[in-house]
């Protein structure tokens, strides 16, 4: 990594360049193709902008076991696709019912309900093929494929989410909220670290358990920011409807642990990721500077 290392310049960058790697990755290149409404829906609900946190931490956790860029824009891709498929998902009636994404109608309230249904299908089935990437070799591609796959499945995003419905109007203690969340919002965030180590050829397996570690912390830190923004930010700067956890009744650190409290935690998160980055015999500004974004971001 550069030795004048700028966060907001190398953020910028990378965040540029899965913009241009989705859009490729997303482009209508068959007259095959039945219908243009499904991709027109996928490419909505995928190229509205965001963050892109997901794929900076497969850019940050790559570049700094010296993997090259371009090897990295696909499981870049990769996960941003399955991050896309979920808040599509989640926006549903049948979830959440949210009505704004990123300050424009949700996909189901765009296109409608079957087509939105579909498009997280279609966007979670690319997401593995993309990262079926022939400069990979065959044993890195089945490491990549096996982390999403069980990052985002029952075991992880997709299973969070579930406890999240069946928590709904009910006491929740921290310990709880915590696992949910670790599944719901930590465990693709952990995939996206880890798929940006095993970019790599040459990573040392002893390195994955330090830096899922990190990704744990930051990805609890995330989802408890997410929880104090809904409570202190205004719709406009959020780009969601604030307050829609507590119209929905919903456990949040918040509403267990008062603002303050919950303030303190995700500082405390940041702190632990900070010191196991301290660890590791590796350039990892960018990691560490994404661990302050978490907590220090406005939406």
């Amino acid at each position: 990594m550069n030795q004048d290392f700028v966060f907001n310049h190398w953020m910028q960058s990378r965040q540029q360049r899965v913009e241009l790697a989705l859009d490729k990755q997303l482009a209508p290149t068959s007259s095959a193709i039945p219908t243009s409404q499904l991709l027109d829906a996928m490419r909505y609900s995928t190229l509205n902008g965001g963050k892109r946190l997901r794929a900076l931490l497969v850019y940050a956790a790559g570049e700094a076991l010296g993997v090259a860029l371009e090897l990295l824009d696909s499981p870049a891709c990769a996960v941003e696709m399955i991050h896309a498929y979920s808040l599509v998902h989640d926006d549903m009636p049948a979830m959440d019912n949210d009505d704004l994404r990123r300050g424009k109608p949700t996909c189901h309230k765009a296109y409608g309900e079957a087509i939105a249904l579909l498009t997280g299908d279609s966007l979670q089935s690319l997401a593995f093929e993309t990262l079926c990437d022939t400069r990979f070799t065959a044993q890195q591609q089945i490491d990549m494929v096996k982390v999403v796959a069980q990052h985002s499945g029952v075991l992880g995003m997709a299973g969070g989410q579930a406890v999240d419905l069946e928590s709904v109007g009910r006491q929740l203690d921290l310990n709880s909220l915590q696992i949910m969340h670790e599944l719901k919002t930590g465990a693709l965030i952990q995939a996206s670290v880890l798929l940006g180590a095993l970019s790599s050829p040459d990573t040392p397996k002893q390195i994955l358990n330090p830096l899922s570690e990190y990704a744990l912390a930051i990805g609890l830190a995330f989802q408890v920011q997410d929880d104090v923004l809904d409570v202190v930010a205004n719709t406009d700067t959020l780009g969601k409807t604030q307050g829609a956890d507590i119209a929905l009744n919903k456990p949040t650190y918040p509403s267990l642990m008062g603002l303050a409290p919950a303030q303190q935690k995700a500082s405390d998160l940041i702190e632990h990721s900070l010191a196991i980055l301290a660890d590791l015999p590796y350039d990892t500004r960018a990691l560490a500077a994404l661990a302050h974004f978490v907590v220090q971001r406005q939406h």
